[in-house]
């Protein structure tokens, strides 16, 4: 399992590729009338940042509870025992 440490770097790493992603493709589009070959080339990198992003969610939600952590119902359980 991975650490509390862990699964933040990979929380913000996810939501840094997915918002940088999706601001990159909106630029790529804005620039379509300046430069074609750079627009399209801002728009391609920002759609494959933003399904990187998408792709490490699936990865973090897959990765379940980090070490050590507790629920609330395994909480209740020792106090009332």
């Amino acid at each position: 399992m991975a650490t509390q440490r862990t699964l933040a770097r990979l929380d913000a790493l996810a939501w840094t590729l997915i918002y940088g992603g999706l601001f990159a493709l909106v630029l790529g589009i804005a620039s379509h009338d300046q430069t074609v070959i750079g627009g399209w080339s801002l728009s391609v990198l920002g759609i494959i940042a933003a399904v990187a992003g998408v792709v490490l969610i699936v990865v973090r939600a897959r990765m379940g509870e980090p070490t050590g952590a507790q629920s609330a119902s395994d909480k209740d359980k020792e106090t009332s025992a």
